[in-house]
């Protein structure tokens, strides 16, 4: 089918806007490329160093100059669940790397923290930038410039996007991202909220919330909900980084070691020494960012791409904003009702029809981009395939044609909602995001005093006191990349969420993060400019009314705009030691504003 007009006329202005940045990036890449792999003009001695410990058998082949050398970057660590099954991945790729007459390297490791386990703690403030440091530690597990293409080991949250940042930093190299998959399904995701509900108002202990909250996350693999990990996944299908259908295999399975293997053999056979040179700044350009966006809008997916995705296509040259998004939102019908936005896991999703289906409803209703470069080849409708096994052998098939379950996956000519599932939201505020993919229609619109905080904690402490039992909007402000490295405020969503079941009508509004879980609260966050460098969130008072709304995309306080910057705005708070913070400084003083993509190497 032709492509949508508004699709192609977004692209065509991102492709006008981003002209000169993007042929700078290109003719980069080019000049890259055209100097060949480094090790050719190492010295012997660089060289003797770079495989002095590699088997004899990989040092022989090192000496081939034809022979493909793959480096490997990886988030491993076993604390991740979703990164612990990539301890096993060097061996497979390895493996499959000699079997192509190629060698492979572990290049590098990156770090990768968990926002899980660092919710509401002061490592949260270190969460954000984590993004970039993973890329400049990609760009150092890279530097030794002795590789003809790498891969790219990692999953959740900052990581995925870290990684993508770092890669296009070598534009000039064939890049795979292998993911290792989702945990099999544990405690019903509505189960998981009502504990945590009850928790909230104290009706039940510490003991029945870690119960609840082990039987949810309680193996290998991604966290089951559709939060930014699991959206990560679905971004690296759209944007052609992974082998089609790789997302959501289970870990620890036949199938998902193959794929492993496969994503090795697959990099190597596109290297600069052969005829089908696969650069990884040629995959993602203007068209891949855009599919890439279609995807998060058409699946309901996190709000932390809304920063990511900016960041990524910065990095390749290509300027993206808000506005984009919020035009493509308003194009693309949502497809997928994933947990936050509905029961179902991404277990279930799969089983529904996964990312093939998607793809090929995207393609079908002429709202994503076939004529992209993807690492399976030239074709988005590569991805409408899904691997299987035949015995021993990875092969792969046509997805399905119609979704298994439409309650939890739907197609377009039967959408769960005309647009998608993030919105822009401007006015004497500023200007933010909201999920509304979530959020109940009754819900969309909110006009109500506010209750202004400056901690997440005080917050928390007035709900258990009883002092917001009415309708509310919650201002959480200097809580940007500035103020404090951009948290996420997921700790507010049960607290606020037992306010909703009440019967008031409660909205935030927050110059800070939500986490990928968000759900039913209806949120403006993002909002830029931030309090930390003087943005109209830094002079609201308790009292004032303010109106978040998302059928018009309005955000404004009922205060005259001269009568509010006419006060005396909040201090911005010191910066607390501890927990490596301090090691963090420069990059809250060097930072850029959220939607630039909240990044110090593009501010």
């Amino acid at each position: 089918m032709a492509l949508n007009p508004v699709i192609a006329e977004i692209t065509q202005r991102i492709v006008e806007r981003s002209r000169p940045t993007r042929e700078a990036y290109l003719a980069q890449m080019e000049a890259a490329a055209l100097a060949q792999p480094g090790r050719a003009k190492l010295s012997c001695a660089n060289w003797a160093h770079a495989f002095a410990a590699s088997p004899a058998a990989d040092k022989v082949r090192a000496l081939d100059p034809n022979a493909p050398n793959l480096g490997i970057v990886s988030a491993y660590n076993d604390m991740l669940s979703a990164h612990q099954p990539l301890e096993e991945y060097p061996a497979l790729i390895k493996e499959a790397a000699r079997e192509v007459g190629a060698t492979a390297q572990f290049a590098g490791g990156v770090p990768a923290m968990c926002d899980g386990v660092t919710q509401g703690r002061p490592g949260m403030e270190l969460s954000l930038f984590s993004r970039d440091v993973i890329a400049m530690a990609t760009a150092v597990a890279l530097t030794h410039d002795a590789f003809d293409a790498a891969m790219y080991l990692g999953v959740c949250d900052k990581i995925v996007p870290g990684l993508v940042i770092g890669a296009l930093a070598f534009s000039h190299l064939p890049a795979v991202f292998v993911p290792a998959g989702p945990m099999t399904s544990g405690l019903p995701n509505s189960e998981k909220a009502r504990i945590r509900a009850l928790y909230a108002e104290g009706k039940v202990g510490r003991d029945e919330l870690l119960a609840a909250e082990s039987a949810s996350y309680h193996g290998p693999g991604t966290c089951t909900f559709y939060g930014t990990a699991n959206t990560n996944q679905m971004l690296m299908e759209l944007m052609g980084l992974h082998l089609p259908g790789s997302a959501f295999v289970h870990p620890n399975t036949p199938l998902r070691s193959a794929l492993v293997k496969e994503s090795a053999r697959r990099v190597a056979a596109v290297t600069h020494k052969g005829n089908d040179w696969i650069p990884v700044g040629r995959v993602i350009d203007e068209k891949a960012v855009v599919n890439g966006v279609v995807g998060l809008m058409a699946t309901g997916g996190s709000t932390n791409l809304a920063l990511h995705i900016v960041a990524m296509a910065r990095a390749a040259g290509i300027l993206l904003t808000l506005e984009d998004l919020d035009d493509i939102s308003k194009a693309v019908p949502l497809l997928a009702k994933v947990y936050p936005n509905g029961s179902a896991d991404v277990n279930h999703f799969q089983a529904a029809g996964g990312m093939a289906f998607v793809v090929r409803e995207l393609l079908k209703a002429g709202m994503a981009h076939e004529d992209v470069l993807t690492i399976a080849g030239p074709g988005l409708s590569n991805y409408h395939q899904e691997p299987y096994l035949d015995g021993d052998e990875l092969k792969w098939r046509e997805g399905p044609e119609v979704s298994l379950d439409e309650a939890i996956l739907r197609p377009v000519d039967n959408p769960f909602s005309k647009e998608g599932g993030l919105k822009l939201l401007a006015g004497n505020l500023g200007r933010g995001v909201i999920k509304i993919s979530a959020v109940k229609p009754e819900h969309h619109v909110i006009t109500a005093p506010a209750a202004v905080f400056q901690e997440q904690e005080d917050f928390i402490a007035a709900f258990k006191r009883g002092e917001l039992e009415r309708d509310v909007v919650v201002v959480v402000r200097f809580q940007g990349p500035s103020a404090n490295g951009m948290p996420e405020l997921h700790n507010l969503s049960p607290s606020i969420s037992v306010l909703l079941d009440r019967g008031f009508k409660v909205a935030l509004v927050t110059d800070g993060r939500m986490s990928g879980a968000s759900g039913k609260t209806p949120a403006a966050i993002h909002v830029t400019p931030e309090a930390a460098k003087g943005g109209p969130l830094a002079y609201v008072q308790d009292g004032d009314v303010i109106t978040m709304n998302a059928e018009t995309g309005e955000l404004f306080i009922h205060v005259d705009e001269a009568e509010l910057l006419a006060r005396t705005p909040a201090p911005v708070p010191a910066s607390k030691p501890g927990f490596g913070r301090e090691l963090f400084g420069w990059m809250r003083h060097g930072v850029g504003a959220a939607d630039a993509g909240a990044s110090v190497l593009f501010a």
